[in-house]
């Protein structure tokens, strides 16, 4: 999964070891070897099946890093490891009459804790 996870594209990695001179959301700063290099972080932005891409810096100002390290996780990813949904269990079973033949009852806590909640962005 983490030979997948960087070949997706979707991680911010260093090009060459350095410190950590400024992190946020949107940007990280490295300096190394002479050089500043500034790396834009993607921030919720659309793909092209419309679900919402983004970054998450995973690195801290002032620490020392390494080339290839992962400085930012993306939306499918984490600690640089790929992260897709979570497993669940399902019965397909008649309960107390409330569920006829193409319906399936879920427990309210799958809702209510955005457990499978995903964000989609359309452009209109």
């Amino acid at each position: 999964d983490v030979q997948a996870a960087f070949l997706s594209g979707a991680l911010a990695i260093a090009e060459h070891e350095g410190k950590i001179i400024y992190t946020d959301t949107d940007k990280i700063v490295l300096s190394g070897n002479g050089d500043t290099l500034s790396i834009p972080l993607v921030m919720y932005q659309r793909s092209n099946k419309n679900t919402c891409m983004h970054q998450k810096p995973q690195v801290q100002r002032g620490r020392c890093i390494k080339k290839g390290q992962i400085l930012a996780d993306g939306a499918a990813t984490v600690g640089g490891e790929l992260a897709l949904g979570k497993n669940l269990l399902v019965v397909y079973m008649p309960w107390e009459g409330y569920n006829s033949e193409d319906a399936v009852l879920i427990s309210e806590r799958l809702v209510y804790g955005d457990i499978y909640t995903s964000f989609h962005i359309r452009k209109y």
